[in-house]
């Protein structure tokens, strides 16, 4: 009976530390921090005082293009659930331009990159990388889903970061990916051929994506002179120069055409 009694005991005790090895596991994982976003070379972190705003504008010039339709070839109970167009080229009625990216190209100090968030994702869903331009802090890490339940493949077109061709099966919701250098290229899924998004990734904060009505906000910036760079995937850049004075607002405004 003793003996009996001191198997039981044993047994217990077993169970006991197992499960607190398990917790001890859970702990740490529970622990792990995201990395955290790291800002380009030569680029100053300090608190801002009397920083101004800047605001603006992109917008197109001459008759909207229509959309092209996109052939659904594959998966179809899948993605053809939504039509498939064009997004190139994305206007307003009044003919702001969305998705455009918009940097300063000429500061050197200013607020911290967590200014920019904590948390980035990338959804693919009805077979389309939403959202269709992603702004992503340089050292941050990348939430990639696949909310489609089927195969998809993330390529990227990158030549600063390591290019990423990985497929990401549909029991596979999400990749985690970290991209260094600041720098816009085109991501795509080698699966679904009409797929297609970019990533920005960003060495300051002092980056915007315009809205569905084409504009844009900076906040918290130095006093000074700046060039703003105006980016859109099949339109080309834009640059416009803009003087912020100490607690004031600026104004910068970009137009885009065919053909430039």
């Amino acid at each position: 009976m003793k003996k009996m009694f001191s198997i039981i005991i044993s047994l217990l005790l077993l169970s006991f530390f197992a499960a607190c090895g398990g917790g001890d596991k859970a702990d740490k994982s529970a622990k792990r921090k995201a990395r955290a976003p790291k800002a380009k070379a030569g680029y100053q972190t300090m608190a801002v005082t009397d920083g101004g705003a800047i605001t603006g504008k992109a917008t197109f010039t001459g008759t909207i293009p229509p959309k092209k339709k996109l052939e659904v070839t594959k998966d179809v109970n899948v993605c053809g659930k939504v039509a498939h167009k064009d997004e190139s080229i994305v206007a307003s009625s009044d003919n702001g331009l969305a998705n455009v990216v918009v940097k300063i190209t000429n500061i050197s100090k200013g607020k911290g990159m967590d200014s920019m968030g904590a948390e980035f994702s990338v959804d693919q869903n009805g077979c389309m990388f939403i959202p269709h331009v992603i702004l992503v802090p340089a050292g941050a890490e990348l939430t990639i889903m696949n909310s489609d339940g089927v195969l998809h493949n993330i390529h990227t077109y990158s030549e600063k970061n390591d290019v990423m061709n990985v497929a990401q099966p549909g029991f596979k919701k999400k990749m985690i990916k970290v991209f260094e250098e600041e720098e816009i290229f085109r991501v795509a899924c080698d699966v679904h051929n009409w797929m297609g998004g970019y990533f920005a990734i960003a060495g300051h904060p002092y980056h915007a994506v315009t809205g569905a009505d084409g504009s844009f906000t900076l906040t918290d910036v130095p006093a000074g002179t700046y060039t703003l760079e105006f980016w859109q995937e099949k339109l080309g850049t834009q640059t416009v120069e803009v003087t912020v004075a100490a607690g004031g607002s600026a104004e910068a405004n970009a137009t885009f055409a065919i053909g430039g």
